[in-house]
This record gives structure tokens, C-alpha cells and sequence, in this order.
């Protein structure tokens, strides 16, 4: 959809919207633009997993979702991060429509490593009919949860979601909204992230593992989606991810 936007947002994010984020999707949405948030829900997860008596473990930046987490996962990003963020909208008087994984089979998905990360998937499938109906009147929020084809409920990085969503459906624009202005050297802004200077800052550290996945997947998902940023406000310039080859 060339008049599509995806926005990830980190967990954090969530909780730190300005005036300028909501003014942005208000401008985008009366243009005619479709707006698609995809957010995750780090802390939150975090928070409630401990208030359960659960460790939460990280492997290569990949949560460990064994079959505790996963409820936690599904009731913390449906039950708690996704309400507020329909709220926030509908405050700022934008159309909200909270979406998950079961309607209609937006995200199928698949098992990372069952062995190591347990109830963890990549996106493999994306109903892009049914997410162009959602999105014709009402600005789309979306939790990071894939179903497989028999049904078992997945939990997705949102950075790879947003990836796998944007290059399925040739998004005109992807951005990966955190809680730094960009890919940062010595202080400064890394504008333009090709992947040469992308693989000398992870072997210099300055990309760290944690970081990594949204790199990687910033760098595929530029080979198809005109415009990948990675920044703190849609306002800002941030870091455009050039594509890696093939």
C-alpha cells in the first residue's frame, strides 16, 4: 500500500506520546494516509511477569516466552498497553481500532526456535485485504502476536512485526520509534545508516546486541519500503537505514 505508514513503538514509547506525535498521525490521517502502530510493551511485560514470581530471560535480545509468559505477554500488550494507546487516540479526537493476531488472521506466524525461546515466532503471513478494510476509516494499533496455522499464539519482536508487516504490504514509510533521537556515534546522530557503517558500529560495539535486531530488520525492510527511520519524535530526522544487499 503505498499510502501506508507503520510506526513501531518500544514500550516505552508508549508511555511518552507528545503533541507532536498526535498532531503528525492527525495531519496523515486527514491527507488520506493509513496509519498502522505496531507496539510493543518491554517494561510492562517486565513489571507484571515479576508481580507473578517470573524471571524475565533474554537471549540475543529475544524474550524467552514459556507458556507463563505467553499469558502474560497476551494479557499485558491486549489488557493494558493496547487500551491506553486507543485511549491516548481517541483523546486526541483520531479513530482508534485496537487490532490482534485473531481477527481475521493478520499475523500468521511460525516458531523461531521452540528449543531455545520457547513460544516465540517470526511473521510468516500477513492478511493485507482484511488490514486494508481496518485501516480505510481508523488508525490501526496492533500487538506483536502471530498465530500459527493451528493456532498457537506466538509472541513477535515488534521491531520484526513491524518489519515483516511493512515489506509484506510495500509500506511507504516504516518508523521505529524509541527512546533515543537515532543510531548514536560518540553522541551524535547517525544520519544515513548504510550497511557498511552499520557493521563497523556493531563490530566497534556502538550498536549493541540489544539494538542489533532493529538494525537488521530496519536494513531488510528498506530493500521494499521507500523510507525507514529509526527516531525518538516523527518529527525528528532521526537515522534513515539504507538496505542491505540481498
Amino acid at each position: 500500500m503505498s499510502d501506508l505508514i507503520i510506526i513501531k513503538l518500544g514500550g516505552n514509547a508508549t508511555t511518552q506520546l507528545s503533541g507532536e506525535f498526535f498532531a503528525q498521525l492527525t495531519a496523515w490521517h486527514e491527507a488520506g494516509k493509513k496509519v498502522l502502530l505496531i507496539h510493543g510493551g518491554g517494561p510492562q511485560i517486565n513489571a507484571w511477569s515479576e508481580k507473578f514470581g517470573l524471571t524475565p530471560i533474554k537471549k540475543a535480545g529475544i524474550r524467552v516466552t514459556d507458556a507463563q509468559t505467553m499469558q502474560v505477554t497476551q494479557a499485558v500488550l491486549l489488557g493494558v498497553v493496547q487500551p491506553q494507546l486507543c485511549l491516548a487516540l481517541s483523546q486526541h479526537g483520531l479513530p482508534a481500532l485496537g487490532l490482534n493476531c485473531t481477527d481475521a488472521h493478520l499475523l500468521v506466524g511460525d516458531f523461531l526456535d521452540q528449543t531455545i525461546y520457547g513460544q516465540v515466532g517470526a511473521v510468516t503471513g500477513v492478511n493485507g485485504q482484511a488490514l486494508d478494510e481496518f485501516l480505510s476509516e481508523h488508525i490501526g494499533v496492533l500487538a506483536p502476536l502471530a498465530q500459527t496455522e493451528d493456532g498457537q499464539l506466538l509472541n513477535v519482536n515488534a521491531d520484526m512485526a513491524a518489519a515483516a508487516v511493512a515489506t509484506a504490504l510495500h509500506a511507504s514509510k516504516l518508523v521505529l520509534l524509541t527512546d533515543v533521537p537515532g543510531v548514536l556515534e560518540q553522541g551524535n546522530v547517525v544520519a544515513k545508516l548504510t550497511p557498511q557503517k552499520a557493521a563497523q558500529l556493531i563490530a566497534t560495539n556502538v550498536i549493541t546486541k540489544g539494538m542489533q535486531p532493529k538494525i537488521e530488520a530496519a536494513a531488510h525492510t528498506a530493500q521494499v519500503v521507500h523510507e525507514v527511520v529509526i527516531t525518538d519524535a516523527l518529527n525528528h530526522a532521526g537515522t534513515v537505514v539504507e538496505a542491505c544487499a540481498g
